[in-house]
């Protein structure tokens, strides 16, 4: 395993042909502690091939795009992975047979494939966060001290707002932050979570905490916690304005995972927020 503080890490990039790809093969550019070992894209892709670098508009990296994860393994201290559920599940038993460290930043996950990451995680370290911007970590810790302090005397509510491409709804990083409130209050979030509401819904559970998606345009990542309580309303909010933030933090949080021990991490972890 790569020395962190004395060699640059070496990183993987799945999907390295999307936009979130793309913008990794950059973030991975720019870091002085790390460099490209491979870039992977779906098998059939006409990228397959195709240098990574001039791929961005940077000069020749002499990494071609690959569609075999497995042979490209031995190269890699870090695989970053913003793919698909099922592409992700895959990948990360690949990881875990090969002790190969990752950074996850896929939603949508199901019980079962949760279930295989944290499986995954007793042999290799592995940084699963729903969110990799500075910004949105604050302020998870920020919604964590305020749910606390104002326990269930406030009501809360988190809305999300994404462009219309993305296809999972709520957000990974509006579970982050309900996730977080009911937690601090001593709560199981699948047991109080409402998401939206119709009809005739009765009078505001106590307890309960909304969620709500607003999907529209080509908005990056708006996020809103409202903790509304009798006569004042705190308001916690983070505006993403552009999605390099996020490529930047996977990269970071790539330079702090090789020195951990096997387990299941997230930002605030890479942050030292906890």
């Amino acid at each position: 395993m790569t020395d962190s503080n004395s060699k640059t890490v070496n990183v993987g990039i799945i999907g390295a042909g999307g936009r979130m790809g793309r913008m990794l093969i950059e973030a991975v550019a720019n870091n002085p502690q790390t460099t490209l070992a491979a870039a992977i894209e779906r098998s059939g892709s006409s990228l397959v091939g195709v240098d990574a670098g001039e791929l961005v508009g940077l000069e020749k990296s002499g990494v071609a795009l690959s569609d075999n994860l497995q042979a490209e393994l031995s190269k890699i201290d870090v695989l970053i992975d913003f793919s698909l559920p099922d592409s992700t599940e895959n990948n990360v038993q690949l990881c875990a047979a090969n002790k190969v460290a990752m950074v996850i930043g896929t939603t949508g996950l199901s019980d079962a494939q949760e279930e295989a990451l944290n499986a995954a995680c007793e042999q290799i370290p592995v940084v699963y966060a729903g969110n990799y911007s500075t910004g949105v970590n604050v302020s998870l810790k920020l919604i964590e001290m305020a749910a606390k302090a104002f326990g269930e005397t406030a009501d809360i509510e988190v809305i999300e707002s994404h462009h219309k491409h993305k296809v999972d709804a709520p957000s990974g990083t509006a579970f982050m932050m309900a996730n977080a409130a009911a937690e601090a209050r001593g709560q199981n979030l699948k047991e109080v979570a409402v998401y939206g509401r119709e009809g005739h819904t009765g009078e505001r559970k106590p307890g309960s905490i909304g969620i709500h998606a607003i999907r529209g345009g080509e908005i990056i990542g708006d996020h809103s916690v409202m903790l509304i309580a009798d006569g004042e309303m705190v308001e916690i909010k983070h505006h993403a304005r552009e999605r390099m933030t996020f490529a930047a933090g996977a990269v970071r949080a790539a330079t702090w995972v090789i020195d951990q021990a096997p387990g299941r991490y997230d930002m605030q972890d890479v942050l030292g927020l906890k």
